[in-house]
């Protein structure tokens, strides 16, 4: 190689070098942007940085020709380097360029552990890293290197990393203990590689060095940041202390791989050579998208569970499973819910889930990048409705099944699956009711095979029937299926056939289970648990249970975990049908009213303990019918929420079409807390439209303002605040014409909230005072801290410090009189946020570390993310750009993890002011000009003025007219909203001239 740059600057193959100080600046610059033209401004930047001489062009000339000459005397081209119009740029062939060559030898390693080739992965892992002789361009200062250098830096550790998982997988991990632990004394930060070691200590049995990494990490993490090890490092800390990875070398990536596949079950039968033409086809050929479609009951699911399961070694690293619901009784699963459920089944939490539907395709398709996985798509609607959900990169393999030929969709190779044939059939049931059994009658199993029309679905069910009856001959199933009033004959005309062979299982049990089976039909959700079917029959719990028994060891429902039951889509239509047929209007009516009212009294409950300062009159409900039902269930608390959030949701739907209004909108209420905090957004809005929708049929109108509060706080959380200020004024007229103060206090603090992010501070402050003083008469301790907060920063955004000031003091004083620390981390970071503004820089950067630590331990995000941009704010002033632009990219992590799009306008604009001081102009320029947009689009002013008043501090130097221009933007939308900003706006102005 003629140049090296992974390492001190290198020239001409050997240990040769550029001295001049200048002329390797210019020679790095030109290396690590190898083969484009580095415009001149960039070189000149990058040489004299902000104190460019008048004479800069001129002696940059000067560097490039004396490059030149050392190219020759080194016996290279002086042609290398060439010369163009907008700048220069260096020639360099694929193997002139370690860095080149690096990257090159990472590609192929990372192909051929894709590809199975694990050893071969670890070799060309290995010379790539061999590569490195130091730190990247070592010994170059100037900043432009140095953070391109960095970046060099940071791929060999990735790459690194990588390295050490395939040679644990390897079981090396006696080989890679020294260069471990030195790697960790250099980077102690690095979580993955300090798990690394830990794998590799425990591995070697040394436990108790395993966990003392750990605690040191522990230590630094602490001292240094402030926080705890992250979930993955905690993970296998507590492993290591289980003892369960002393394994002479593990996979890190391995140790938590993703399962999410149904059960393979044990008795498949009868698609062995689809199934293995499948994987032959997906292992030789390549092909990464399958579509398997045919009849409803024909063993789609099935199959592609087993052809996953199949593949497991060959996708080790997520095995994924969604039911797209393209032909169920439920509507087809939309594109955002459907990505949001896979997201979840990586492991993203449901609060870093974004909100657009792009970023969360976006998120998506990032979190499978260089993963080996296998995503099944099940029970798809059409192709529109998968197409979005499948992944780019070539390790991930995709099946989808659908009851539908799937047209349209590219890349695609479909399979279309048949019946079983006859022996295929009769070996399903064979393996159902016992072989010995089913073989000795094979002209009885054929018939019974025959009558079931080969339908795997219509085999299992008659199947079951012969296990579970010994005494039977197959052949008096088979009489009786030809004998009772047309019981199968109907198997060969689709669905309806199917739903006559439900009706051998469901004439068996006792009426009691069959009535619990009918009402189960009515239930929305995917899974219904024993309370449930309780609730709906009016039964006590054991009896519930014994019906439940009963249908489980009919299969006509079946026990997915101790207490909780799912039915196939076509058995729970087959139900409904029964309902409908055998039980009358009014006893379904009050089945189903008995369904609402017990989700009710649970989720209101449960919602009211989570949320102290609600109003506890909000929820009008009767006592419960069977008060134990409820009871039993209260005390899960948020789990029992989560885990029943989306059947809350077709609860409030079914609720609205069945004519039980007052439930509607109050089971949307009751489902507030956990989409909002969740970020369920989507499902809170939907909600909450349908039950104003129900209160306004209803004429209840504190209903109609309670809808209209809640859903406010989606169009909040989603930057519509002109919609939130509307729905919020309308909410605090209705409260105040009912005279219902403590709804009002609430409500006015909202659009408190509302009008201070819009920029209507004076409103702002006079909502909040009038909600504090509300708060005062009724002795609501809590919520008045909530008033003096939001007073105080509502001062501070307009300027008024003195007032902010005192104001914080009050909030501390009263959070501390309740005892409550989320108001005490509130009123000391907020202290800080006004000690700096008043120029106190000691005290507020002391307020604002304490405040930041609180803010963590309570696990508030958005918080954590305020506070973090203004102590970046704090380090820029202080002439440390590096360490606040840092800041600001640690809170914009925060900020997407709270989900709030104007705290992401706010981290980015602040970061590109750090990254301006940091002498990148264009970057900065560009980050701002970005930011413009996204502020536009949501409306939010101040970040509209903060982009444009930063685009004119990046070309007041360059394009005084056009800096200008944005200025002057600036200045007219900071005086819009009051904002104490348009001071340093017209100064900047002043000095434009």
């Amino acid at each position: 190689m003629r140049f090296g740059i992974l390492g001190p600057l290198r020239v001409g193959g050997g240990e040769a070098t550029v001295t001049a100080g200048r002329d390797r600046t210019v020679l790095a610059v030109l290396l690590l942007r190898a083969g484009r033209v580095v415009p001149t401004e960039e070189l000149v930047d990058a040489v004299w940085e902000e104190r460019p001489p008048a004479t800069a062009r001129a002696q940059l000339q000067i560097c490039v020709s004396r490059l030149r000459q050392r190219f020759t005397l080194l016996g290279l081209p002086a042609e290398t380097i060439v010369t163009d119009p907008a700048g220069y740029g260096i020639r360099v062939e694929p193997d002139d360029l370690d860095a080149e060559v690096f990257a090159r030898e990472v590609e192929t390693a990372r192909a051929a552990v894709a590809g199975g080739r694990v050893v071969d992965g670890q070799r060309h892992y290995r010379s790539a890293l061999a590569l490195w002789r130091g730190p990247a361009l070592a010994g170059i200062p100037a900043r432009s290197v140095r953070r391109r250098a960095q970046t060099l830096d940071e791929q060999r550790l990735a790459v690194l990393e990588e390295c050490v998982d395939v040679e644990l997988r390897l079981r090396r991990a006696a080989d890679l203990v020294d260069e471990l632990t030195e790697s960790v004394e250099r980077h102690p930060l690095r979580e993955r590689l300090r798990g690394q070691l830990m794998l590799a200590l425990s591995a070697l049995g040394r436990q108790a060095d395993a966990l003392a990494v750990y605690r040191e990490g522990r230590r630094i993490y602490a001292d240094e940041l402030g926080i705890e090890p992250g979930a993955a490092l905690q993970e296998l800390h507590q492993r290591v202390l289980a003892g369960d990875l002393a394994l002479g070398g593990s996979d890190t990536r391995a140790a938590t791989p993703v399962r999410a596949l149904p059960r393979a079950i044990s008795d498949f039968t009868g698609r062995q050579q689809t199934v293995a033409r499948l994987v032959k086809e997906i292992e030789q050929d390549g092909v990464r998208v399958h579509l398997v479609d045919g009849m409803a009951g024909s063993g789609k699911t099935t199959l592609a569970v087993q052809v996953a399961t199949a593949l497991g070694e060959r996708f080790p690293d997520a095995q994924l499973f969604v039911d797209l619901h393209g032909h169920s009784e439920r509507s087809p699963l939309t594109t955002t819910a459907a990505v949001a459920t896979l997201l979840r089944q990586l492991g993203v939490p449901a609060e870093r889930v974004p909100v657009d539907l792009a970023d969360r395709l976006a998120m998506w398709r990032s979190e499978l990048a260089g993963r080996r996985a296998v995503v099944v798509l099940d029970n798809a609607a059409d192709a529109a409705q998968v197409v979005p959900l499948l992944p780019n990169g070539p390790d991930c393999l995709v099946l989808i099944t659908s009851r539908r030929r799937l047209i349209g969709l590219d890349g695609g190779r479909p399979s279309s699956l048949p019946l079983l044939d006859a022996d295929e059939a009769v070996e399903l049931l064979a393996r159902v009711a016992g072989a010995e059994r089913v073989w000795a009658e094979p002209e009885a199993a054929a018939e019974v095979a025959r009558r079931c029309g080969h339908l795997p679905l219509a085999l299992r069910l008659a199947g079951a029937r012969l296990a579970h009856r010994p005494r039977w001959r197959v052949a008096d199933l088979a009489e009786r299926l030809a004998s009772a009033a047309d019981p199968l004959a109907e198997l060969t005309a689709g669905e309806r056939s199917v739903a006559r062979a439900f009706a051998l299982s469901y004439e068996q049990v006792a009426p009691a289970a069959q009535r619990v089976f009918r009402l189960i039909g009515l239930h929305p959700g995917a899974r219904v648990d024993n309370r449930v079917a309780a609730a709906l029959a009016d039964l006590s719990l054991p009896e519930a249970q014994d019906a439940l028994d009963a249908l489980v060891d009919a299969h006509l429902v079946e026990e997915v975990e101790p207490g909780r039951f799912g039915l196939h889509d076509l058995i729970r239509e087959y139900a409904r049908t029964l309902g409908t047929e055998r039980e009358t209007a009014q006893e379904r009516r009050a089945a189903t009213e008995r369904l609402l009212d017990h989700h009710l009294q649970l989720a209101a409950t449960i919602a009211l303990s989570l949320e102290m300062a609600a109003p506890r009159g909000m929820f009008s409900l009767p006592e419960p019918l069977r008060p134990d039902l409820v009871a039993a269930t209260v005390d899960l608390g948020r789990s029992w929420l989560e885990e029943n959030r989306a059947t809350l949701v077709a609860l409030v739907r079914l609720a609205e079409a069945e004519g039980f209004l007052r439930q509607s909108w109050q089971l949307a209420r009751a489902g507030w807390t956990v989409n909002f905090n969740g970020g369920h957004l989507d499902d809170l809005i939907e909600t909450h439209q349908v039950g104003l929708r129900a209160a306004e049929r209803l004429g209840d109108d504190e209903a109609v303002a309670t809808m209209l509060n809640y859903l406010a706080s989606a169009n909040y959380r989603q930057a519509r605040f002109a919609e939130t200020i509307r729905q919020m004024e309308m909410a605090v007229a209705i409260y105040r014409r009912l005279d219902r103060p403590a709804e009002l206090r609430n409500a006015l603090g909202n659009l408190g909230t509302a009008y201070a992010v819009d920029g209507h501070h004076r409103r702002a402050v006079e909502m909040f005072e009038a909600s504090a003083a509300l708060a005062r008469t009724l002795g609501e301790p809590s919520p008045l801290a909530n008033m003096l907060n939001n007073l105080s920063l509502a001062h501070l955004w307009a300027g008024r410090y003195d007032e902010a000031l005192r104001l914080c003091r009050s909030h501390l004083a009263l959070g501390r009189q309740i005892g409550d620390p989320r108001q005490i981390g509130n009123a000391i970071g907020h202290l800080g946020m006004v000690r700096h503004r008043r120029g106190e820089h000691g005290p507020a950067r002391r307020l604002l570390r304490a405040g930041l630590t609180m803010k963590r331990r309570a696990g508030n995000r958005y918080g954590e993310g305020e506070l973090l941009n203004e102590l970046g704010v704090l380090d820029r002033e202080e002439g440390r750009p590096d360490l606040a632009a840092a800041r600001h990219r640690e809170a914009l992590a925060a900020m997407t993890d709270a989900g709030d799009l104007v705290g992401q306008c706010a981290s980015r604009n602040l970061l590109a002011r750090a990254i301006l001081d940091q002498g990148d102009v264009s970057s900065a320029l560009d980050l701002h000009r970005r930011v413009l947009t996204d502020a536009t689009r949501l409306g939010a002013r101040y970040e509209q003025a903060r982009a444009l008043d930063g685009m004119a501090r990046c070309l007041r130097r360059t394009d005084a007219v056009q800096a200008r221009r944005y200025a002057n933007r600036a200045l007219a939308l900071f005086r819009q909203i009051e904002s104490p900003d348009r001071w340093a706006t017209e100064e900047m102005l002043a000095e434009l001239g």
